[in-house]
């Protein structure tokens, strides 16, 4: 509460960083192979892309749900989520990081890894760049 008796209703964040809390949540559920990827000078979407995987459509629900809430209860706010639904490939918009939830079939189907992880950077898409290659 304030000193006029008026409650905030945004949370502080916590001592924890919001990739530290992604991580540490995605340990905990068990997900397996955890990358992440730094976007910092690569695009405006997000700072980080967490890849993880779940070895079931019912563990990468579970770890989605839990990664959510946790974010939350971390002061980070609310996450959006998209395909919960059939857990194949989970989604979560945190922000300032992208994580992205896989069975494993799936993820090395769209290896988002290795595209993501290439060092390309905007100003090697200038016109000039493009046309002398």
């Amino acid at each position: 509460m304030s000193e006029e008796g008026i409650s905030s209703s945004i949370e502080p964040h916590s001592t924890n960083t919001l990739l530290e809390v992604i991580i540490t949540s995605l340990e905990d559920d068990k997900a397996e192979e955890i990358i992440a990827i730094n976007l910092k000078g690569k695009s405006s979407i997000a700072d980080s892309m967490i890849i993880a995987s779940g070895r079931s459509t019912r563990q990468v629900a579970a770890i989605a749900d839990h990664l959510v809430t946790n974010i939350k209860k971390s002061g980070y706010g609310n996450s959006k989520i998209e395909g919960l639904e059939k857990s194949d490939w989970v989604l979560i918009d945190a922000g300032d990081a992208i994580i992205h939830i896989f069975r494993p079939e799936v993820r090395s189907f769209y290896n988002l890894e290795k595209m993501w992880s290439m060092d390309l950077h905007p100003d090697d898409f200038t016109p000039d760049k493009l046309l002398s290659s």
